[in-house]
């Protein structure tokens, strides 16, 4: 498809880490990215807090997604950058990134 260059970035993070997200998306060149809230959930229950991203029953996580459809060379700059930030940044709630391709639009 004439769309094979596109990506689109998303990225999880908790609420305290709004501006470092907003940083790292401009340190990739990501010109243009949307931001919404959501609560997270999680109905399974794990005793390794570390890996709980999401509060069990009624305890719940506010926290961010952040996306942006842009060209491949900027969606792969930002994700190595989340690396890098997780690396040098340890936290229970590290940033969470992921790159899916674009298949089509309507433009």
């Amino acid at each position: 498809t004439k769309n094979n260059y596109m990506k689109m970035l998303i990225v999880n993070s908790i609420k305290e880490d709004l501006q470092a997200v907003q940083q790292l998306f401009e340190e990739a060149k990501i010109p243009v990215f949307s931001v919404s809230e959501t609560v997270g959930h999680k109905t399974e229950h794990s005793n390794d807090l570390l890996n709980n991203w999401f509060a069990k029953g009624d305890v719940s996580t506010e926290s961010l997604f952040f996306f942006s459809f842009t060209s491949d060379i900027k969606a792969n700059e930002g994700l190595q950058l989340i690396k890098i930030y997780n690396q040098n940044n340890p936290s229970n709630f590290p940033l969470r990134a992921f790159l899916l391709p674009v298949e089509d639009c309507s433009y």
